[in-house]
């Protein structure tokens, strides 16, 4: 199953620029205001955007303490399984850290069956980090993880969490602009069930960029080309989801619809409707977009065995 009917969100309460992502998010602009206001509109109209197209959004508000101004992007530090699994990542930013609070653990326990916890965390104390969802893009489907390596993206570790959950690692490397490591994969690629929008100009080196076309080629995916315009738009920051009745949606921003081409928008268009809202303080403070608020559940209802 790559896609899912249930998403968690975290309701932000301290949002705002975080000084120690920035160090290898390029995508963060510190313009020195609160944005903590225009972040929770932002969220609001993404959930109600997402629960009026049937998709069931489990929405847990953050605590004050710890202080945790990147809680609304709650992919990067756990993900979701279909055997009922979930597993904790390690974090580069020390105050990330913190996101893993034992709060949200309680509220998903009520909604969810939960077979196991892999903490990776431990992985902190050595300095290897594996950004959930962020770090790795996953194509359940044919059990492949993607991952850009990068300060927040280990290689052992992509192996580590592939041994554990039975998924073949595609690791390579991709540049921004300015020739640094794009910190997370998820802002050059995303998988849908049958396409992958990847920004190939990003893997400069030849033998990846051929192993990523052929992967997306075996896999049955149409590949969708982005420029590393649209990367910084956003655009590879987007996710496939469905509601209770199968209905395939891609969400994304308003940013990264707007740079997408007409043929692109078509494209995208014969496999899912295609969603989009402003996230214009979260993206800019944050430096993440959509995909990064939405941490996609595959567990089993509480009330029910897991799989």
């Amino acid at each position: 199953m790559q896609n899912s009917n249930h998403v968690l969100m975290i309701q932000p309460v301290n949002f705002g620029f975080n000084a120690e992502t920035a160090v290898n998010n390029s995508f963060q602009a510190d313009t020195g205001e609160n944005v903590q206001a225009l972040a929770l509109e932002e969220f609001n109209i993404l959930v109600e955007l997402l629960k009026a197209k049937g998709i069931y959004v489990s929405v847990i508000a953050d605590t004050p303490e710890p202080f945790t101004p990147d809680s609304i992007f709650p992919n990067n530090w756990i993900s979701f399984h279909e055997t009922g699994e979930l597993v904790l990542h390690p974090m580069f930013a020390t105050n990330r850290r913190l996101e893993r609070k034992s709060s949200v653990l309680d509220h998903l326990r009520n909604e969810i069956t939960i077979s196991h916890i892999h903490d990776l965390s431990v992985h902190e104390n050595e300095n290897r980090f594996l950004e959930g969802t962020g770090s790795m893009v996953l194509d359940r489907k044919h059990r492949i993880a993607y991952a850009s390596l990068s300060p927040r993206t280990s290689e052992t570790l992509v192996k580590e969490f592939c041994g554990i959950m039975d998924y073949k690692a595609v690791t390579f490397h991709s540049f921004d602009n300015n020739g640094s490591a794009i910190y997370h994969t998820n802002v050059m690629m995303s998988i849908g069930n049958e396409f992958a929008i990847v920004c190939l100009d990003a893997v400069t080196a030849e033998p990846e960029k051929q192993q990523l076309i052929s992967c997306f080629t075996i896999t049955g995916k149409e590949i969708i080309d982005i420029s590393m315009e649209q990367v910084n738009n956003f655009a590879g920051n987007m996710l496939q989801v469905v509601n209770k009745d199968g209905q395939p949606f891609l969400i994304m921003s308003s940013r990264a619809y707007n740079s997408l081409s007409s043929v692109q928008k078509i494209r995208l268009g014969k496999y899912n409707e295609l969603l989009h809202v402003p996230l214009t303080a979260i993206e800019t403070a944050g430096g993440g977009s959509a995909r990064c608020m939405i941490a996609e559940i595959f567990n089993a209802p509480a009330n029910k065995k897991a799989p």
